[in-house]
């Protein structure tokens, strides 16, 4: 079992932090204390001003104030219009200002959690995030937006269709087809390896997620292929996310309903044949994959901490599909314990950690959604806890997905033996 300080926000590696970072050189890496609303209020009002550099400043203020203390009362009162100038500065704004305006929005959708307000950030930034994915390809505002989507996707969505729909366009940025209108170039490192991270967290919340075969074979195919790309942060992002998928059932269906070939359909219709066997071929080439990255030599210039996450993690990823146990973490949270058992809770984790940086412990302590996603329960004394207005649907959206976590564990164990199980006879 491995075991995380609540301070070590590298446990996975990721582009995501690149604003969080940019904040922190503001603000030092000590917590801020916002005890005085008003500070709050005038940087909201400064998001009126024309001048660019004056929006930048107050979004630094309020992005600090979000992170580091959830302003619960403040957005009972503020909510439309902060929402709706992070809005403005999206569709206008230089590509700081994007990224800080992004960032925003997705420190608005966990302060609010699951409910009305959450439906409406989702709802009314779909169309101006999916804009600005097509107004220039600079990394650390894609990034951002990236980051933003899955954030509001991830507390927002009202079902899977809506879920799906944000999964589509960062599979778009992974993934780029001919014809689609997303990023025209090819994106960077940093880009694809926050858009895997980014889909394997929505990923999570797909209980019964059951793709086409040829769907499973397009995403499967193209994240093996990332596990041979120079960037190590993209083979950890690629592994975690086929990891979720084979954790999820995907091929374990495929074994129990299918043998030779599957019927399938593309986007026209039209009837195609997935030859299963080559299904089975993409499990054992991931295999091989997954055992040379665990033990991968270290070269010229590499970085040995960033070397012993890859083979930790693909050490992980081996004995999961070899043997079905994924890897178990505990990390303490003001001496509490939060556990993973699963690939989707240890995703969940570090994705959230990413996102909220310094202020993931401060956000966990006093969230009620985040304490329901994880299970986790922190010592009570001096805490002044968040209950959401929209409390109702908050247990509901979080009720959703301890289901699909208990699902998650129930499968585990023996999984990856059944595949080869079938192999073999």
């Amino acid at each position: 079992m491995a075991i995380l300080d609540s301070n070590d926000d590298n446990s996975s590696v990721t582009s995501s932090s690149i604003v969080c970072s940019d904040q922190m050189s503001v603000f030092g890496t000590e917590e801020v204390e916002f005890n005085k609303e008003s500070l709050v209020d005038e940087a909201i009002d400064a998001l009126f001003e024309k001048r660019g550099s004056t929006r930048e400043k107050a979004l630094e203020v309020i992005n600090a104030a979000f992170n580091f203390n959830l302003q619960c009362q403040f957005v009972e009162n503020k909510f439309a219009t902060l929402l709706h100038q992070c809005l403005n500065c999206i569709k206008k704004g230089s590509r700081k200002e994007i990224s800080l305006a992004s960032r925003t929005i997705g420190l608005l959708a966990l302060t609010v959690g699951p409910g009305v307000h959450a439906q409406e950030i989702l709802e009314e930034s779909i169309t101006p995030l999916s804009q600005a994915f097509n107004s220039g390809s600079e990394s650390s505002k894609i990034i951002s937006l990236l980051n933003c989507l899955a954030v509001i996707t991830f507390v927002g969505a009202n079902g899977p269709e809506e879920i799906e729909k944000s999964m589509q366009i960062m599979w778009q940025i992974i993934h780029p087809k001919l014809g689609s209108n997303v990023i025209a170039i090819k994106p960077s490192a940093p880009i694809i390896t926050t858009a895997v991270s980014s889909w394997s967290f929505l990923l999570t919340t797909m209980d019964g997620w059951r793709p086409s075969p040829k769907l499973w074979q397009e995403s499967v195919t193209y994240l093996s292929s990332l596990l041979d790309n120079d960037d190590r942060s993209m083979r950890i992002a690629a592994g975690e996310a086929l990891s979720l998928i084979f954790e999820m059932g995907s091929l374990e269906k495929f074994v129990a309903e299918t043998k030779g070939y599957i019927d399938s359909s593309d986007l026209e219709g039209n009837k195609t044949k997935v030859r299963f066997s080559h299904i089975q071929g993409l499990k054992g080439k991931i295999l091989n994959q997954a055992r040379d990255l665990s033990m991968e030599a270290g070269g010229k210039g590499s970085s040995k901490k960033d070397l012993n996450n890859q083979r930790n993690m693909f050490r992980d990823v081996l004995e999961f599909l070899e043997y079905g146990y994924p890897p178990e973490t505990t990390m303490k949270i003001g001496g509490v314990a939060l556990q993973t058992l699963t690939w989707s809770q240890l995703i969940q984790l570090n994705f959230l950690k990413r996102f909220l940086g310094g202020g993931f412990a401060k956000h966990m302590q006093e969230s009620e959604f985040l304490q329901d996603v994880f299970g986790f329960t922190p010592k009570r004394r001096n805490l002044r806890m968040y209950k959401s207005p929209n409390s109702v649907v908050n247990k509901a959206r979080t009720q959703q997905l301890n289901k699909q976590r208990m699902l998650s564990e129930g499968r585990n164990i023996g999984h990856f033996a059944i595949c080869v199980g079938y192999e073999d006879s």
